[in-house]
């Protein structure tokens, strides 16, 4: 890949995995067919729900801060729904974010709501629902689609929206909310994905996509960078309101750095050695346990 291509999660992924042992690749969700809702209403009358893959902090479950690793005790199995009116308390730890080259230290980076907040004070949207709605990041497609989607879709109906943000953060963040989106539309709700990692979000095929070019984990711009977040946040907007068509993807004018080399190396094989090939194995196959715990005890 040249320096200036965005990262191919999919192919990368797909060798990582198959170096540690997994034998067959996952299959990603694909479809030809893509749901299209234009807005019912102007987007300055529109109620706009948001949409995260990020889990409520959870102090009796280990480390959960910036640069914290990877914690499947953190995970949640099912969708939820908390105040929009206070700032909650998010994190990321649980989903496989760029862990290399960003630290999720700035949830504004990643749930954009105080940027909704302002946009709402400038007049570009017309309300924000009273709760937003966390997705679980899911491997089970089946469930995501059978489950996670239509309690979301019923939140979104329950929640009057004419609209919804969905900001993912792992790849396989990206193919949830890429499916909540299409059962949202489905349902008459127009939706606008603001993501990472474009080529797992245009496989499965969705109606709007903001592309950011950054690291996972800071889909809604760069960290203590307001003016990143709310660029990033208008240009979802602007999309959100004027695509006419499915399978709309804008790309971010934005940079994460001068410095392109940040993306050679997520899920890079070629770059680890047989040491360290071994010690993610033993990590990953730790972590699907105690994963495999929280998800039990649901």
């Amino acid at each position: 890949m040249s320096a200036e291509a965005p990262i191919p999660y999919l192919s990368r992924i797909r060798g990582y995995y198959q170096a540690l042992g997994y034998g067959e690749p996952y299959q990603w969700a694909h479809f030809n067919d893509v749901s299209f809702h234009p807005l019912s209403k102007p987007l300055n009358q529109s109620r706009v729900l948001l949409v995260t893959t990020a889990a409520p902090f959870q102090p009796d479950k280990g480390d959960q801060g910036p640069g914290a690793s990877y914690n499947a005790a953190a995970k949640f199995y099912r969708v939820y729904a908390m105040e929009t009116a206070p700032d909650p308390d998010l994190r990321i730890s649980h989903v496989s974010i760029d862990r290399a080259h960003t630290t999720a230290e700035d949830q504004n980076s990643y749930f954009p709501l105080p940027a909704l907040r302002r946009a709402l004070a400038r007049g570009a949207i017309g309300a924000i629902t009273t709760r937003f709605a966390g997705l679980p990041t899911n491997r089970s497609q089946r469930t995501t689609i059978e489950t996670d989607c239509v309690e979301l879709v019923a939140l979104a109906k329950a929640e009057n929206a004419d609209a919804a943000v969905l900001v993912p953060n792992c790849p396989v963040c990206h193919q949830s909310v890429a499916l909540a989106a299409r059962a949202l539309e489905a349902a008459g709700i127009a939706t606008l994905i603001m993501g990472c990692a474009l080529d797992i979000v245009e496989h499965v095929g969705v109606p709007r996509l903001l592309f950011s070019d950054f690291p996972l984990g800071n889909a809604a711009g760069k960290p203590h960078d307001q003016a990143s977040q709310d660029l990033t946040l208008s240009l979802a907007l602007g999309l959100l309101e004027n695509a006419r068509n499915p399978r709309a993807t804008v790309m971010s004018p934005l940079m994460w750095s001068d410095d392109h080399s940040w993306k050679l190396d997520y899920s890079n094989i070629a770059l680890l050695s047989p040491e360290e090939i071994a010690r993610r194995k033993a990590d990953f196959d730790r972590n699907k346990s105690e994963a495999r715990k929280v998800r039990e005890a649901t």
